[in-house]
């Protein structure tokens, strides 16, 4: 795949929060990594190394009851065979080498890395940052109604014999890459995510990436949500076959608290369905970026999204109604 990397890392973390709940919380890192576990892998799927590394917490001393009953291991293990993460992290980084591709069982483990480098002031991972989400290709190609599961169910589902436990972060990675390494696996090609830790923030630096069957685009910055649908880099909907830019047959309208949703058509490959979803920035409560993806549908899609517009109008003259009668 042009540009991208041919080895991977099937990455898997362990962490621990504030046994003690909200108050006992620091803000910029809620959720402490005590586990690093990785398998790198050829890229015909070949285990070439492993790394994993235990790690000394500094905030979560004491582990939450719930991720104490999960793992193998407790404080004291931690506390003699542990390490800072600063350490462990520069290591981890270091065995990555330049030429590869994260791979994680789900979209949360890099976004708990990067947090917690954050925290260290330690150097950014690459930006934009691609990822494989195995848990989400794996849902879409054998789990009938696409609905992600855990990794325990797809071991067991692939005939994988189950000889180490899980909940270690080694382990979890050996699963996932020998998931990964199935025959009937699909190759992975251009079936990659976009990691969103770090967004753009200016619209220079905005992402437009034709992958996996989809159009993406992520955003910069927008003061209020108002203003990015005034933007018509924001509305246009582009084919996700060609480029080329639709014609509208429904307009976008709001199908969720931070949702909109909209229909074109290319005039050479049908119909295009539209989503867009808005994302704090983190900052004041107004700004936001956004995530619009563009998917082929067809007119079967093009009347159930105009049967969902129609719904949602007609719930809000209802409420109107109500008011009006009180």
């Amino acid at each position: 795949m042009k540009g991208f990397k041919v080895e991977y890392i099937v990455l898997d973390l362990e962490w621990n929060q504030s046994p003690n709940g909200k108050q006992g919380e620091h803000p910029r890192m809620p959720f402490e990594i005590i586990e690093i576990g990785a398998v790198k892998l050829d890229e015909k799927m070949n285990k070439v190394d492993e790394f994993g590394a235990l790690i000394k917490p500094k905030l979560y001393k004491k582990l939450h009851k719930q991720i104490r009953n999960m793992l193998s291991y407790d404080e004291k293990v931690l506390d003699e065979k542990g390490r800072s993460f600063p350490v462990v992290c520069k290591e981890f980084i270091e065995w990555c080498g330049d030429d590869y591709a994260f791979c994680t069982w789900g979209p949360s483990d890099l976004y708990f890395l990067q947090e917690n480098m954050a925290f260290y002031n330690m150097k950014k991972l690459p930006f934009p940052l691609k990822f494989y989400n195995v848990q989400q290709i794996y849902a879409d190609e054998f789990i009938e109604d696409k609905v992600v599961c855990k990794l325990e169910k797809a071991v067991v589902d692939m005939n994988i014999p189950e000889d180490i436990p899980y909940h270690a972060a080694i382990n979890d990675a050996r699963y996932t890459a020998r998931v990964m390494a199935v025959k009937k696996f699909p190759k992975l090609g251009d079936r990659y995510s976009i990691d969103t830790y770090r967004h753009p923030v200016k619209k220079d630096e905005e992402i437009l990436s034709y992958h996996d069957g989809y159009l993406e685009q992520i955003s910069g910055e927008y003061g209020s949500k108002q203003e990015a649908m005034e933007d018509k880099d924001i509305t246009t909907i582009l084919c996700c076959k060609c480029g080329r830019k639709c014609t509208k047959k429904i307009r976008w309208f709001q199908s969720g608290p931070n949702t909109e949703l909209a229909v074109g058509k290319c005039w050479k490959h049908g119909y295009m369905q539209g989503r867009i979803k808005f994302k704090s920035t983190g900052g004041s409560d107004d700004n936001v970026y956004v995530i619009k993806k563009v998917t082929k549908t067809n007119k079967a899609g093009l009347m159930e999204v105009g049967l969902k517009q129609e719904m949602i109008r007609e719930k809000r003259r209802e409420k109107r109604q109500s008011s009006d009668d009180k």
